[in-house]
């Protein structure tokens, strides 16, 4: 398995829309297990997105998707700038 977490700028008036082109792009992905999209609670100009995939490669291909290529052509805009990025090695989900 392979995670990332990582944080986008962007303008206050365009976080909701940078929500919206994140999760619209984010449908039909082969080998992503999740992907969550989530607002900072405290910084109006930040969103957080934590991904799970089943492997670095799925996660690498799935940026030549249509779909997210579009995404991130909608958002591209309302973005200022990338910040903090980690990946991860999950090993296990509860659900809820």
């Amino acid at each position: 398995m392979y995670g990332l977490i990582g944080r986008l700028r962007t303008t206050e008036a365009g976080r909701s829309e940078v929500v919206a082109a994140l999760l619209e792009g984010a449908r039909d992905m082969p080998g992503n297990v999740a992907y969550l999209v989530a607002e900072d609670a405290e910084d109006p100009a930040s969103v957080w997105v934590t991904e799970v995939w089943e492997s670095e490669a799925e996660h690498r291909a799935s940026l030549d998707l249509p779909s997210v290529r579009a995404a991130i052509a909608r958002a591209r805009p309302h973005l200022t700038g990338m910040g903090m990025r980690v990946v991860t090695r999950p090993v296990a989900s509860l659900d809820a």
